[in-house]
């Protein structure tokens, strides 16, 4: 059963503290790292082997098997994942960075590039569930941004396919390459190359926690997106809000993993008993009953703070990774939030709109990050180039103030490379 606490009678650490897993993944996913590196795809084909059962003839996955896997998903979901997409497009579109030029001093021009990266990897999990919302999520941004080639890396099942929702979905996104690989080893593959699958400047996606660390060591070698975490979302909610509502968007991240987080911060004491009471009706008709109350019991809380006010404090203070705000006027409340991955505003609005259609992303900070990490967004996928252009005269009016500054930091020599163009020869 859910944890209820009353924030004045509790200690910091019952609120704000945190389920961190047990595992040491660290020596393992290094082994499996060095091992891709050494030894390419016959790791691969060992690997998929070993964990996923299955015995490839190919990691690339073919036109054919993504025309087959299309053609065999439902056309309400092929209908539902295109509605989606161009949702995601049009939040996403309005990302887009341009490049700049100053020139308004005589013989001076500054200015910044933005460019996108060559290649993109994306992982995209399997296992327990499939996501063709993260296909999405993480590949619209990367086709916006310009990349020039946008790879995929899934686990395929034990028959060696990958899920056909998942190929649906990234046919409709325009991914132009993917490779049936999951874990630590697609990580590794992606980062350094294989004969098969090519080397990415970004690797972006959730996954578990062997892909956590992997794309945690790998970082310095490609750029990543973030070091996700279990999944959270944090309520904030009053009186009036309906229990069963809230109950069942607290269990909409409870049913990902027994580690996800799902709190409830309200200011009515009878609220918060009514919410546990329809919490225990709820858990037994999910079908993934079991990880969903793994995740309530141990890692859920409903905090009863004394005002709306505090229980936005509490929320910064988590800085969660899906906060809803469940009260009237909940633009009123906006501004007062200022940690959070992903909000969503008023008692209309479950996560789940953010997970699948709404169009804002849902790969988010995690883990108390979002006080200084951002949502999955096209500035993902590029880096900025900044540049200058000085005339002899323009050089020669602030070659003295350059030296002088150098010469400050005892550099003489840039000091020098300042003045001698600007000296009579």
């Amino acid at each position: 059963m859910i944890k209820i606490l009353k924030f004045s009678e509790v200690s910091p650490e019952d609120v704000f503290g945190r389920a961190e897993s047990t595992v040491n993944v660290e020596d393992i996913v290094t082994d499996i790292i060095y091992n891709v590196r050494k030894r390419g795809d016959e790791a691969l084909y060992e690997y998929c082997e070993k964990f996923d059962k299955a015995k490839l003839s190919s990691l690339l996955v073919s036109e054919e098997e993504i025309e087959e896997a299309f053609a065999s998903v439902e056309p309400r979901f092929i209908e539902v994942l295109t509605k989606a997409a161009a949702n995601i497009r049009k939040f996403h579109e309005k990302q887009v960075r341009n490049s700049f030029i100053i020139n308004d001093e005589d013989g001076i021009v500054i200015g910044q590039k933005v460019i996108p990266v060559d290649r993109a990897g994306l992982y995209v999990p399997g296992g327990t569930a499939a996501y063709p919302s993260t296909v999405l999520m993480d590949s619209i941004p990367a086709k916006i941004a310009g990349c020039r080639e946008v790879v995929m890396v899934t686990p395929p099942s034990k028959d060696g396919k990958v899920n056909p929702v998942i190929l649906a979905a990234a046919k409709i996104a325009g991914i132009d390459k993917i490779f049936k690989v999951g874990g630590a080893q697609a990580v590794a593959a992606l980062a350094y190359g294989t004969e098969s699958i090519p080397k990415v400047d970004k690797i972006v996606g959730p996954g578990n926690a062997f892909v956590a660390e992997a794309k945690k060591q790998v970082f310095g070698q490609v750029s990543i997106d973030m070091i996700a975490g279990p999944s959270e979302i944090l309520i904030i909610a009053d009186g009036k809000s309906d229990a069963s509502h809230l109950a069942a968007d607290l269990l909409s991240q409870a049913e990902h993993d027994k580690m996800a987080s799902a709190v409830l911060v309200t200011d009515c004491s009878v609220l918060a008993e009514k919410v546990s009471e329809e919490l225990e009706k709820q858990i037994p008709q999910l079908l993934r009953a079991e990880i969903a109350r793994a995740s309530i019991d141990n890692n859920g809380k409903i905090i009863v703070a004394d005002d709306l006010r505090q229980a936005i404090e509490i929320a910064n203070e988590l800085a969660p990774e899906h906060l809803e705000l469940c009260v009237d006027n909940p633009f009123d409340y906006l501004d007062s939030i200022r940690h959070a991955g992903s909000i969503f505003m008023g008692r209309n609005c479950p996560e789940a709109l953010g997970d699948y259609f709404a169009g804002p992303n849902h790969t988010l900070p995690t883990s108390g990050t979002a006080k200084f990490s951002s949502p999955l967004s096209v500035d993902d996928f590029v880096k900025k180039t900044q540049y200058t252009y000085y005339t002899r005269d323009a050089l020669a009016r602030v070659a003295k103030d350059v030296a002088f500054f150098a010469e400050k930091e005892g550099l003489t020599a840039h000091a020098k490379s300042a003045v001698i163009r600007t000296e009579e020869n």
